[in-house]
């Protein structure tokens, strides 16, 4: 089954580039701004993604799990487009001097196509949101992320 990945340095501690992937506020300031935890504490989130007009473009949910004592996240999807139900997305999180390495993979799609390819540009787009979050305390979340092309 194909994968996205990407790594990405993070000058921030991991803690909170940690907190910044597992928790509903954490999401919302750097992937969407329509995040919300579905049941307090359950772990479970629904977020939207919206064009800057306010038309909905598309919506998801999952579930988060913290694994191998906080150093990895992971979301599993169970709700959204027919190609990421099902998958996962892991944040494996690593210090290394003065930054947290991030390895994001969007794991186990059935089969490679299109949509994947304009998935992976946005998720590179996306990380850049959360290191600039992790780093300077404001990312860039969906409405206001880059658009790429005609998908957002």
């Amino acid at each position: 089954m194909p994968d996205i990945v990407h790594r990405i340095g993070i000058r921030a501690p991991l803690a909170k580039v940690r907190a910044a992937v597992s928790s509903a506020d954490g999401i919302a300031a750097w992937w969407t701004r329509e995040t919300t935890e579905t049941s307090k504490g359950s772990g479970s989130m629904a977020v939207r993604f919206r064009a800057p007009d306010g038309t909905e473009l598309d919506r998801m949910a999952f579930d988060v799990a913290k694994v191998h004592s906080g150093e990895e996240v992971r979301w599993r999807f169970t709700a959204g487009p027919d190609e990421w139900v099902g998958t996962e997305v892991t944040f494996e999180l690593a210090r290394d001097g003065d930054m947290t390495l991030l390895v994001f993979g969007h794991r186990n799609w059935r089969e490679q196509v299109e949509f994947m390819a304009h998935c992976s540009m946005k998720w590179a787009i996306f990380l850049l949101s959360l290191r600039q979050l992790a780093e300077t305390g404001a990312g860039q979340p969906s409405p206001e992320d880059l658009k790429i092309d005609n998908w957002n």
